[in-house]
């Protein structure tokens, strides 16, 4: 058997983050899909895809997805039903969200000229090391001396880099 589910696009509202009675954070979001074809007018219509993504990643989802944001996700789709307000049976298919990346810059919107890097969360919470939160001038200047770990010490360098054949893959 198989089940995976493989999206981008761009949420159509900012995630609504919740917990539940244990304290286990839970986010939910829609993803808005283009569709690969454009319909008789020549527009190109767009598929709404509710998804949900648990713990640690839900909380980074709060935190740096809002509206128009563009994501993929990678998880399952899961159908469940509960009883709703007026007795009848409610039945509601959603991705469930294992890994959610975030595919651009995080102030992409405000400052286009603005490099930024692949912010990737996953399922298990980890952080990708190469992902730059493009963080306030004043917080660097401020932790001058300070090298983060995932910032990218070439960037913006515009020297040749020296790399010698015993370091490459390949």
């Amino acid at each position: 058997m198989m089940n995976r589910v493989v999206l981008v696009g761009r949420l159509t509202k900012d995630p609504d983050l919740r917990y539940t009675p244990s304290g286990v954070a839970v986010a939910t979001f829609t993803l808005a899909v283009n569709r690969t074809f454009t319909n008789q007018q020549g527009e190109r219509e767009a598929d709404f895809i509710n998804c949900v993504v648990w713990r640690k990643p839900a909380e980074n989802v709060a935190n740096f997805l809002k509206k128009g944001s563009l994501a993929g996700v990678d998880g399952r789709l899961q159908t469940r039903n509960y009883e709703g307000q007026d007795g009848k049976r409610v039945y509601v298919t959603e991705v469930v969200a294992e890994s959610v990346q975030f595919l651009e810059p995080r102030n992409a919107n405000a400052n286009p000229n603005q490099q930024g890097g692949n912010n990737d969360f996953y399922g298990g919470g980890q952080r990708n090391q190469n992902t730059p939160f493009n963080q306030n001038q004043n917080q660097n200047q401020r932790n001058q001396g300070y090298t983060r770990v995932d910032e990218d010490p070439f960037s913006n360098d515009g020297q040749p880099i020296d790399i010698s054949d015993d370091d490459l893959p390949f």
